[in-house]
């Protein structure tokens, strides 16, 4: 028996589709991407003819998704032979899988406090060897951040202008702005064409306070589940005493949530058995390994929705694996199947989707 939504259908934003996982009685939002994708046919009676163009209508979901067998391995090898669809509606034209993550873009949000300014300046070279493990179409961009955010590099390939950007003087006596910052950096993506292979990707690295905020991490996980970005979160503490002992400080309420709901990591940095010891000998290498691996090993996973699909009804869709094998994406649990609604939608936005890089 299936379970009840979370949402009600008529309160549904237009372009979305809800996705729910039966174990965890969750919902997760997603855009659709309404694309536009040309067709060229040669009229072979006619040589010479100009070039007929078939315009097709259809709304792409890509979202990416971790994959394990029953040792809790990695599975390598998936193609989208291997999805199982039981499409009762037929509001699907297409279902789409491709592992690994050849094409990034990637937006480096850094505080720049002055307790991290120079651990900043001296993981430069570790966050440009991340950088330089994807694909020549990936590109990078970089934003600092106190109270305000402020792009410090635009969306680009030059290393040498990237290791620059991340230098920065400190903002001494400043408040921060952790959530503003992140909705900024989500917002970037937005000048970008849409790719479909692309990941969407910001590495979040600051010390968790937020005192300045304007927007709430809800807002921003939600604007970033809409633009298909996911958040690695790098946490480097401050400590506070307490019961006689120096503690990591608690974080703003949200900050690890930014990762895990958005289908990243979030990463808890430094000594913490140790408070006192020198931020000098922090080494954001691993961590910097351990999201390039997270990437690799995952797969985007989509499907096309047929324009009759949007007859004003909710239809419901299980995509599943072979036996053996489960998947989880967002902040939600592993699962052999999830079940899936795809909504109403009344967006006439059109982006160009090109195949994968």
């Amino acid at each position: 028996m299936s379970l009840p939504y979370v949402s009600s259908p008529s309160k549904l934003t237009p372009t979305n589709a809800v996705y729910k996982l039966p174990a965890r009685k969750c919902a997760l939002f997603l855009s659709c991407i309404l694309a536009i994708i040309s067709f060229q046919n040669t009229k072979a009676q006619e040589p010479g003819a100009a070039d007929d163009v078939v315009r097709i209508v259809t709304h792409l979901v890509v979202f990416p998704i971790r994959v394990r067998d029953k040792r809790g391995q990695a599975v390598a090898g998936l193609t989208q032979n291997d999805l199982i669809l039981k499409d009762e509606d037929q509001a699907t034209a297409g279902l789409y899988l491709y592992q690994g993550a050849d094409r990034v873009s990637l937006v480096f949000a850094l505080d720049q406090s002055g307790s991290l300014r120079e651990i900043m300046n001296q993981q430069r070279d570790a966050a440009l060897a991340l950088f330089s493990e994807f694909g020549e179409k990936s590109q990078v961009a970089v934003m600092r951040f106190a109270e305000q955010p402020k792009l410090a590099l635009p969306f680009g390939r030059d290393l040498d202008a990237t290791r620059a950007a991340f230098s920065a003087s400190t903002a001494s006596n400043q408040h921060t702005a952790i959530f503003d910052a992140a909705a900024a950096a989500t917002k970037l993506f937005e000048t970008l064409p849409r790719m479909r292979s692309e990941r969407r990707l910001v590495i979040l690295i600051s010390d968790g306070l937020d005192t300045a905020s304007t927007i709430k991490a809800a807002t921003v996980i939600e604007a970033a589940l809409k633009n298909q970005v996911t958040f690695y979160v790098i946490h480097l503490p401050l400590f506070t005493p307490r019961d006689g002992r120096l503690k990591v400080r608690t974080p703003a309420k949200g900050f690890r949530e930014l990762a895990e709901k958005t289908g990243g990591k979030y990463f808890l940095v430094g000594n913490t058995a140790s408070p006192l010891a020198s931020r000098a000998n922090i080494d954001l290498s691993p961590v910097f390994k351990a999201i390039e691996e997270d990437l690799k090993s995952q797969y985007l996973l989509g499907f096309y929705t047929k324009e009759t699909s949007n007859d004003g009804r909710v239809h419901r869709l299980v995509i599943g694996l072979p036996p053996g094998v489960e998947y989880q994406f967002g902040g939600f649990g592993y699962s052999q199947k999830h079940e899936l609604f795809i909504a109403p939608t009344d967006s006439k936005k059109t982006l160009d989707l090109l195949p994968p890089a």
